[in-house]
């Protein structure tokens, strides 16, 4: 994975992920339009398909909102790192097929606007800008083949005749 960093810091809560206004929304695209836009309204309209979300500690915490990563992967973040994630959001992101990677301080260690080269399967987040290399922590085998497949229903819709 490979993409331009958008920053953000410490507790960023699905409230402002996506406002609580906009539950109404179901599809990815109309979602996609108001993610970040608690923090900056013109976020939708600056990002790129593969662009890369870092933060802080505790990304995704406050409610159980699945329309958070949805949001996310819509405008076309590729991937999320940061140095810990809320429990729920780590895991309704991955089962709609968002990734999320922690690593280290890696808030203090990238910067905004940065080219990221990510290599999910070697553990290196690699900064392009500067060309150093920091360590993120893997994602266990069930939840890579979950993403690969798209997420947690696609996943299951390939695979229910196995679990039968």
């Amino acid at each position: 994975m490979k993409g331009k960093v958008w920053k953000f810091g410490d507790d960023i809560d699905t409230d402002i992920i996506i406002p609580g206004r906009y539950l109404i929304l179901r599809g990815e695209d109309e979602l996609a339009q108001h993610a970040m836009e608690g923090l900056d309204p013109e976020f939708p309209k600056k990002v790129s398909k593969g662009d890369v979300i870092v933060a802080g500690k505790n990304f995704g915490c406050g409610s159980s909102r699945e329309h958070a990563p949805v949001a996310l992967k819509g405008a076309g973040i590729s991937v999320v790192v940061a140095e810990s994630f809320a429990r729920i959001f780590y895991r309704n992101a991955i089962n709609v097929g968002l990734p999320l990677l922690e690593a280290k301080d890696i808030s203090k260690k990238v910067s905004e606007g940065d080219e990221v080269d990510i290599d999910m399967d070697k553990g290196i987040l690699k900064d392009l800008n500067t060309s150093e290399e920091f360590e993120v922590k893997g994602l266990p085998e069930f939840m890579l083949e979950i993403l690969n497949k798209g997420g947690l229903i696609p996943y299951l819709k390939e695979n229910i005749s196995q679990m039968e």
